[in-house]
């Protein structure tokens, strides 16, 4: 009879103990939750504002690096082929290690279509450069790089322009 006194006392200790550490978990389970959340929310309400500012400053950059853009900026600015030619150059550079740093707010994807246009836009100034001669006037190196983007179907930041765009609205 004792023995029936001890092992029902010892089973609902156990189950007792066994109540309490199943509370106790759960409790906890749900305060490192909310801690988890807590912090998540904070980590979007700084991070989203940079990553906006990003996507912006990305936007600006694929807007400043079109041909037809810099060509309007810089035409004035340029006497000869070779000096638009450099001095396209030069922006382009100056355009890309100034938003180097958004890389770490947008996808992978979307970075390497900036670098695709950067490059393509690159490509369409140096082989409308080989086309003219060196002391030919702005003009003349401007009217090649015109007639190269006329024959592409897309202007090279146009596509790393509408992939940025889907990736914004993915956001939202």
């Amino acid at each position: 009879m004792e023995y029936i006194w001890i092992l029902t006392i010892l089973v609902l200790g156990v189950i007792v103990t066994f109540g309490i550490y199943l509370t106790i978990t759960t409790v906890a389970n749900k305060i490192f939750e909310k801690q988890r959340w807590d912090i998540r929310s904070k980590n979007i309400e700084i991070t989203l504002p940079l990553r906006l500012q990003a996507y912006e400053r990305m936007c600006l950059f694929l807007e400043r690096i079109t041909p037809n853009n810099l060509l309007l900026r810089l035409v004035p600015s340029a006497i000869s082929a070779l000096e638009l030619q450099q001095i396209i150059l030069h922006e382009i550079r100056e355009e890309y290690n100034h938003n180097v740093a958004q890389q770490l707010y947008v996808s992978t994807h979307v970075w390497e279509q900036i670098v695709n246009a950067m490059n393509e836009t690159v490509a369409i100034v140096n082989q409308a450069a080989a086309e003219v001669s060196a002391d030919a006037p702005a003009a003349d190196l401007a009217k090649k790089v015109f007639s190269h983007v006329i024959e592409k179907e897309v202007q090279p930041s146009t596509h790393a322009l509408k992939v940025l765009k889907e990736e914004i609205r993915n956001i939202f």
